[in-house]
């Protein structure tokens, strides 16, 4: 797996020749004589830089201790400057970033340009210059562009690059700046968490700082593994010092997850896609118990009951009214939820107890079972439920729903400029198949906004560091029939580090540089208050470029170059940048002179008085009032019932059944659910090729003692997993540390068929649905039936 280190040198000495523009910036990004003086200053001794771990959205932002010699990388450690408190902790690193080696070194990375010059999807390559790639993307920019008009071109999500110059940003603000392109929004992590919190609150500044969580008596970690995915860096190190405070930490999920096992004091397991009936249950008693905060509802919610409805909707149903079945007559009981959820009815009543009983609580809900079919209903219902505790706008509480950071959002992600996008109309980033196979006359209906109807098809796919096209979205067979027809995406580029299942496709590679070989910066990943720098410390290899250096080189031959770079290579857009944060978030952070003379690697605001969501209201509502139309928390939301849809987005949240369910019909030909959670050796799709990583942790099917007898399987068995939409073949592990019924396939590795269509890679969404949420248009991706068989080759 790695280049030998004197054969790596030996390689990356090769340079590149690629174009040689007449303007001295773009040399200089282009050719490599500026790295190369980088470069000498980490040869000879081993020397130590203190860098930002590179971004690939993985939950986290840490700081690396990286040791280069000879331009090769020898070791990775992580944070270790003094001071380390709960104010101001250490950003460790976990094993993606510490185990970066095999991926930084792997052989197998995209060295040049090339074109396809099979069928699509062959596979079948041949190298070209920088000037023929070049030349190619600022045709194909224009033919489309002149044929169709820019909303035919189109930048997917993706988050394999992620600081500042590095990912899609550059190539935004490129075609921003040549008259935009098809814009998107929601991500694959949080379509619905992001919009159903809003609904409810009016905002998604709903988080207390992390600092607080010592405050917390009881916690719920629902659905929720930062000891795995982290939700940003520290989280469990925060948990953890909460349980020493005296919190206790109750996990429920359908796994006995990492979490479970290291942080929590109960684990309970749940069937997916059940949350809601177990929110609703809990609700029921401690309405029929009188543990609710009654004067809190009455002074701060509306929507509770027929008392508090919104003028004109007096006759509507309230929350109460469904929570007791008074019009559907099935009152949401523990009994009734038992039978959905699997979990006994007193384990259930006793959780709704412990956690309307201690004060303050916290009821921290994961993104995993947003992912599903109603994925908007469980954020609303967790909201709910922190509201009539009253864990709203005080110490030790939270309100749930997204909670990005009090008092401001916290984190800014990415400030480099990618300019205003003159194409108004913009797609759910997970409806992009749509777009492509019915896009002109898409509407509201399909979640389109800034426009009545779309004027045309995608007709362009430029993905940058995104493996999200085939990999990563929903049903791939699907996804690789719209994009094998090149009558509907004209042309599809990939840029990006390794030849990917979505790469595979490309009509055009453009291979990209790591970010350890160009700069960048990070802040904190929704939570943390600093600013990592990311400075470069290897020599770009073969004729790999940053992203920020391929797109300037097409914004040369699309004409704007000069105004695409502002005289400006990757470090200075750094320094620039830096002064951004310093007119914003950071007003005392050093230069980046003194950044680098210093090697800190970060600046970081220590957190020693921890802000509070909602404060304020809860102080004084009528001279703070929340961002919604009635200044109160929502339980019933007009905005909602205005939808016209209750049987899909009811004005309160409430259980809905699935559309691949256990209890359907379509549970007699597939019984088991299944899930796809993050995996501790990838980042999504990143790192699926680092053999450290996928040594310790191989890509697996769990599945349960039960559901292997009846199938008669034994541990390490090859088991096939299908349903109509595709099957995968992989090695199983037996373990009970996860529920009968339920099989979990880690997300991120990347498809691979054989010869009969299975996916021996182990892709999740080889089962997933393209099928999207009611109200978000966001993925379902979790919401998945299939059965397992002993496979025989």
């Amino acid at each position: 797996m790695f280049v030998e280190r004197r054969k790596f040198i030996k390689i990356s000495a090769l340079g590149s020749g690629g174009i040689i523009a007449g303007k001295s910036l773009l040399a200089k990004l282009m050719t490599s004589e500026q790295i190369k003086k980088l470069a000498s200053t980490f040869s000879g001794d081993e020397k130590m830089v203190r860098v930002g771990c590179p971004s690939h959205n993985c939950g986290g932002r840490c700081l690396l201790k990286v040791y280069v010699k000879e331009g090769v990388i020898t070791r990775i450690e992580t944070d270790d400057r003094p001071g380390d408190d709960i104010s101001d902790p250490q950003l460790r690193a976990c094993i993606r970033g510490r185990g970066y080696r095999p991926r930084q070194n792997h052989v197998d990375r995209l060295k040049y340009p090339m074109k396809r010059v099979g069928k699509r999807g062959e596979g079948k390559f041949e190298r070209i210059s920088w000037d023929e790639a070049t030349n190619l993307m600022a045709e194909n920019i224009n033919r489309i562009k002149e044929k169709y008009g820019n909303e035919a071109l189109y930048i997917p999500y993706g988050t394999g690059g992620y600081n500042q110059t590095c990912g899609k940003w550059p190539a935004d603000r490129l075609l921003n700046m040549y008259g935009g392109a098809l814009g998107y929004y929601n991500s694959y992590s949080w379509a619905c968490i992001n919009q159903a919190t809003p609904t409810v609150y009016g905002t998604r500044v709903t988080g207390n700082q992390r600092q607080d969580w010592l405050n917390c008596k009881y916690i719920l970690m629902w659905g929720w593994n930062p000891a795995e995915l982290r939700d940003g860096t520290n989280t469990e190190y925060f948990l953890r010092k909460a349980r020493e405070n005296g919190a206790k930490l109750v996990c429920i999920d359908p796994r006995m997850t990492m979490s479970a096992v290291s942080l929590a004091d109960e684990w309970i397991p749940i069937r997916p896609g059940t949350d809601m009936a177990m929110m609703s249950a809990m609700a029921y008693v401690m309405i029929t118990e009188d543990l609710l905060d009654k004067h809190f509802i009455s002074k701060y919610c509306i929507g509770f009951d027929e008392n508090q409805m919104p003028e004109g909707f007096e006759k509507e149903e309230n929350y109460k009214e469904y929570i007791l079945g008074i019009r559907d007559h099935h009152p949401k009981t523990p009994e009734w939820a038992e039978e959905i959820t699997g979990i006994p009815k007193e384990t259930i009543a006793r959780i709704a107890r412990e956690y309307a009983n201690t004060k303050p609580a916290m009821l921290y809900q994961g993104y995993g079972m947003q992912r599903r079919a109603y994925g908007e209903q469980v954020v609303r219902g967790g909201c709910v439920l922190a509201a009539i505790t009253a864990n709203v706008g005080i110490s030790g509480g939270w309100a749930s729903g997204i909670a990005l950071q009090a008092d401001d959002g916290g984190p800014f992600w990415n400030v480099f400029p990618t300019l205003k996008n003159p194409v108004k109309a913009k797609i759910p980033c997970f409806l992009w198949s749509e777009a492509v196979i019915r896009g002109k006359g898409m509407g509201a209906e399909d979640g389109v906004t800034g426009v009545d109807r779309l004027s045309t098809d995608i007709k362009m796919i430029w993905a940058v560091a995104s493996n999200a096209i085939i990999n990563q979205h929903g049903n791939i067979n699907r996804s690789i029939e719209i994009i094998k027809d090149e009558s509907k995406v004209e042309f599809f580029v990939v840029q990006d580090n390794f030849l990917t299942a979505t790469a595979q496709f490309a009509d055009l590679l453009l291979p990209a540089c790591t970010q350890f070989e160009t700069w960048g910066m990070e802040d904190g990943w929704k939570y943390g208050d600093e600013l990592i720098l990311q400075p470069q410390i290897l020599e770009t290899p073969w004729e790999t470029k940053s992203d920020y250096a391929i797109c300037a080189a097409i914004a040369e031959k699309l004409g704007n170059g000069e105004e695409y770079t502002q005289g400006r290579d990757e470090k200075q857009w750094i320094e620039h940048l830096i002064g951004v944060y310093k007119s914003s978030r950071f007003p005392d952070i050093p230069t980046l002179a003194e950044m680098e003379e210093s090697n800190v690697g970060v600046y970081s605001l220590p957190v020693t008085e921890p802000k509070v969501a909602f404060i304020d209201f809860r102080n004084d509502p009528e001279k703070y009032p929340l961002q919604t139309e009635s200044g109160k928390i929502e339980i019933f939301s007009k905005q909602l019932f205005e939808k016209n849809n209750p049987a899909e987005i009811p004005a309160v949240p409430k259980y809905i059944q699935e559309w691949e369910s256990p209890f359907g019909a379509e549970a007699e030909k597939f019984p088991l659910q299944v899930i796809g959670p993050h995996y501790m050796p990838r980042v999504h799709s990143t790192h699926d090729n680092n053999n450290w990583l996928s040594e310790a942790f191989p890509q697996r099917i769990f599945i349960n003692e039960i559901d292997a007898k009846t199938r008669k399987v034994k541990d390490g068995d090859l088991l096939k997993v299908y349903n109509d939409r595709g099957a995968l073949v992989l090695p199983c592990r037996i373990t009970r540390r996860i529920m009968p019924g339920v099989i979990s396939i880690p997300q991120g590795a990347w498809w691979k068929p054989d010869k009969d269509g299975n996916d021996v890679g182990g892709s999740i969404n080889t089962l997933t649905s393209e099928r999207w949420t009611p109200m978000a248009f966001g993925n379902a991706q979790h919401t998945i039936m299939a059965e397992a068989v002993k496979f025989k080759a």
